[in-house]
């Protein structure tokens, strides 16, 4: 069934992107869609029935702004720590665990904390995302959930759990 979605998938972008179809376009999308579907479905949701669910894209479009909120607000934070005069920075790697169970969330988590300034995910393991903070603020691990983490996990679990 993954392997299905996914060829449907990549000939309909396919498709999109060459647009006029031609039978040359058309029989080279078949071709690659075919050897993407074979080599890469495995990287498909276990149902990918739900990528049609529309709660799921829902909340995708209530996280986009969401997120870009929160990336305005660290890059005005990291602008103003470069401009200060006595740089107030204070660099750490910092345990974050998440409660996050499939790799999709644990991903997107990951990509939106990376994506905001002033953070930086250097690795995954488990249930524990270890990541570059520009100021370590608090030693207290709930605290640092608090401020890296929490605000995007409730979002991420309704689109991808």
């Amino acid at each position: 069934m993954r392997q299905l979605v996914c060829l449907a998938l990549t000939f309909i972008i396919w498709l999109l992107l060459t647009w006029p179809p031609t039978l040359v376009s058309v029989v080279v999308g078949l071709f690659f869609s075919i050897l993407v579907a074979t080599l890469l479905s495995e990287l498909y949701p276990e149902q990918p029935h739900s990528v049609f669910d529309l709660r799921r894209w829902f909340w995708g479009a209530i996280y986009l702004p969401y997120f870009f909120y929160y990336c305005i607000k660290a890059n005005l934070d990291v602008a103003y720590r470069v401009l200060h005069v006595d740089l107030p920075i204070r660099p750490g790697i910092v345990r974050v665990p998440t409660t996050l169970t499939s790799d999709w969330s644990k991903t997107f988590l990951a990509a939106s904390i990376t994506l905001t300034p002033g953070t930086l995910v250097v690795d995954i393991d488990g249930q524990d995302l270890y990541v570059h903070w520009i100021n370590v603020a608090t030693e207290d691990v709930d605290r640092q959930v608090l401020e890296i983490a929490s605000k995007f996990e409730p979002m991420l679990r309704r689109i991808f759990e």
